[in-house]
């Protein structure tokens, strides 16, 4: 049973939910107004009043301000009830179910957040605010809750007020701002600037105070002969003279330099037409722009394109009487609560029942994308729940200096040193988790602390792309790789037009894609990233063409045949040059290269194939580029031996794999150093989960020297497989 001395304040709460909301279950605001009522009883607020005042006002503004629905008034005259009595959630579950209890929870959540947490990075509290929400409703019964405090803020002291004064500014406004509530978002800006710069606050307010009858007139003078046009023309309409919100002159003061008299904006007004056709809006300004002149720069058609948080209106200035500049929008009453109530106006303008709203859909869309949650799952049953769950797969991860970060789950130390900035993601070479250094596709979970380890000749791996999960890190890898290869191709196509002048040949690019296409590869710029990092030798393929037979002029064909002949000339002294010699004798002396396709060293079968201009290249007899051409034109094809003492070093690499441990790479470079004094030329190490696999270049003497080097490593603890590697 209510007291009579609040008797009245109910009947006041359920007038105002009668006339806002579409459907009023009032014996559950009822309820909930008694239970809030007793289980606050004892308590006052640093006003004096009684603390019940607070959550029944913060209903009032759900219901008024902000209307949802019958659920959300509920919620709102509960919200404190957890927080701060001997009520617990199983005794609201109980007295009013489930949904309730969760946006009670909820609300209770997010007030633990602010007194643990000092807030130093606005943007990220305002998404783990979100993080915390699983029904939209919890974040209107914020707004509101706040809202009240800040409209009672002068019963604090002045060092809380100036808290929660910044905490609203930082957090509460823009994120309300997010949620397309206009209104909220200006009040709570508005009072955060009078408790914040309270000197600057005053002298607006008392300028614009001295001088609200001069705009008043002024604007019925700029009005008035509009409106008796748009009588003629038939509008409908509702003006409405745009209070300037203090905080936002405040903000252009401070921009532009300019003292309050150049503020040129201050004159402003909104036409609000009472029709459902948008077209309407577009007659009003041109009538508008027919009887004061237009400033082109300053018109904005948010109609056609509106703003991603539902926002539609024309926006345009014109010059007024007596030269002054008359800020105006344009708008439909629909347009107008939507600008001003937000995703409450998105609720309440709703007649189709249990069906997903499109304007709506693209709103949650919109959520999704300001904070870079890339889903791309359709929500199901938006009008029924208005549960969106928008950040029910983010963690939550420090810096050394505790900053806090958000990251999708599955998110691994590249994507969180991409996040950090690019050029630390690019150079990232290791990372740190919570002091211990841990492989970069490591998964992250909430509460962990990173530093990345960089070094300044580190490029990005093409194999991060596989596990990184956040669109900035994909993007920024996926952006190298694509300009590492147009270098690589660049390089390669230089080499081949080289060689092409060198030989004094031209080929179509239509020739030379038939065949590369032939040769199975996939296109001109894989041809020429295969050329610059030697796993295609251009000049088998420049042989090739050279007797292939084409379609030519009389010259033209004479010119082949005779280039044809020549090269038919070297390959007979080359092989009688090589007949019977061994390839590094000194007796002697010929042009010779080791084919960087294959690498062979001393031990390796091999052959030698007659090149153009190049003498002869020495492949391994199972090299990729001579195999396939070992029948079809053996006369390139020369033999060619190793001498029988040699001391040179020769390039190999080797792929090792096994389970990563603490310390694995020193003991395998250790194993190859102990061997002769090995010399490693480069290691390319890539942990996942509890494995790794890496390549290793070494320099080596020959077959037998390689083989004591692959012998020692796999004797590493942990080592499962070890083998040469040919690219």
């Amino acid at each position: 049973m209510v007291d009579a001395q609040f008797k009245n304040k109910l009947d006041d709460l359920l007038s105002v939910c009668r006339k806002n909301l579409r459907a009023v279950d009032e014996d559950l605001i009822t309820r909930a107004f008694t239970l809030s009522l007793n289980a606050h009883k004892n308590d006052l607020r640093a006003s004096g009043e009684p603390y019940f005042y607070h959550p029944y006002e913060v209903a009032m503004i759900v219901a008024k301000e902000i209307p949802l629905d019958d659920v959300s008034v509920a919620s709102a005259l509960l919200h404190d009830v957890v927080e701060d009595t001997t009520f617990d959630l199983k005794d609201i579950r109980a007295e009013f179910g489930g949904t309730v209890a969760d946006i009670v929870d909820g609300a209770t959540k997010i007030t633990d957040i602010f007194r643990s947490h000092e807030v130093t990075q606005a943007e990220s509290y305002r998404k783990l605010l979100l993080s915390m929400v699983n029904d939209v409703r919890v974040m209107l019964i914020k707004f509101a809750d706040r809202l009240h405090n800040m409209r009672t803020l002068e019963y604090l002291p002045p060092e809380k007020q100036q808290r929660l004064a910044r905490e609203t500014l930082d957090i509460y406004a823009p994120f309300a701002h997010r949620f397309g509530l206009a209104k909220v978002k200006w009040e709570l800006e508005d009072l955060s600037f009078k408790f914040l710069h309270r000197p600057e606050y005053d002298q607006i307010a008392r300028q614009l105070k001295s001088r609200r009858r001069e705009r008043e007139h002024y604007i019925k003078k700029f009005v008035g002969p509009i409106e008796k046009r748009l009588d003629e023309e038939g509008v409908s309409f509702e003006l409405e003279g745009r209070p300037k919100h203090l905080f936002s002159i405040y903000n252009k003061m401070v921009r532009r330099s300019k003292p309050l008299d150049e503020i040129y904006d201050l004159f402003a007004v909104r036409f609000i037409l009472d029709t459902k056709d948008n077209n309407d809006c577009f007659l009003v300004y041109g009538v508008i722009s027919e009887m004061n002149k237009p400033i082109p720069e300053r018109f904005k058609d948010y109609i056609s394109i509106p703003k991603k948080n539902g926002y539609q209106s024309i926006h345009t200035t014109v010059v007024g009487p007596g030269g002054k500049l008359v800020e105006v929008q344009i708008r439909t009453r629909a347009m107008h609560e939507i600008a001003e109530k937000g995703v409450a106006a998105h609720w309440m303008y709703k007649e189709s029942k249990g069906s997903i709203d499109k304007e709506l859909e693209q709103w949650v869309s919109w959520v999704r994308e300001i904070f870079e949650q890339k889903n791309e799952d359709t929500p199901k049953e938006l009008l029924e729940s208005f549960k969106l769950n928008l950040y029910q797969d983010e963690i939550y991860v420090f810096t050394p200096k505790g900053d806090l970060r958000i990251l999708p789950r599955n998110a691994t130390p590249v994507d969180f040193a991409f996040e950090i900035h690019s050029n630390v993601g690019f150079h990232c070479i290791g990372a740190k988790v919570n002091g211990r250094i841990v492989p970069l596709n490591t998964l992250l979970r909430s509460g962990d602390q990173l530093e990345i380890i960089t070094s300044k000749n580190q490029n990005p791996n093409p194999d991060w792309d596989k596990f990184v999960v956040t669109h900035k890190a994909r993007a920024h890898i996926r952006r190298w790789i694509h300009e590492e290869e147009r270098k690589r191709a660049d390089v390669g196509k230089d080499i081949w037009d080289k060689k092409l002048k060198r030989h004094k040949l031209h080929f179509s690019e239509d020739d030379l894609l038939k065949v590369i296409h032939n040769a199975r590869v996939e296109n001109l710029q894989k041809f020429y990233i295969e050329i610059a990092e030697d796993r295609l030798d251009p000049d088998i393929f420049i042989e090739d063409m050279i007797v292939r037979p084409k379609t030519a002029t009389e010259d033209g064909a004479k010119a082949e045949d005779e280039t044809g002949s020549l090269f038919r000339k070297f390959i007979t002294s080359a092989r009688e040059l090589t007949s019977g010699i061994s390839l590094l004798g000194t007796t002697d002396n010929f042009l010779h290269q080791y084919a960087k396709c294959c690498n062979p060293i001393p031990g390796d079968e091999i052959v030698g194939f007659v090149t153009i201009g190049e003498g002869i290249k020495v492949h391994r007899k199972d090299c990729k580029n001579v195999i396939s051409k070992r029948m079809a034109e053996s006369e390139r094809i020369v033999d060619v031996s190793w001498p029988l003492a040699n001391a040179a070093d020769f390039i190999v690499a080797i792929r090792v794999y096994g389970k990563d441990r603490s310390g694995l790479l020193s003991d395998v470079t250790h194993a190859i150093s102990s061997y002769q004094n090995t010399n490693i030329r480069s290691v390319n190490i890539d942990s996942r989960a509890s494995l790794f696999e890496g390549q290793i270049i070494l320099f080596v003497k020959n077959t037998e020297h390689l083989s004591r080097v692959v012998d020692k490593i796999r004797r590493v603890p942990g080592i499962l497989e070890v083998e040469r590697f040919f690219g």
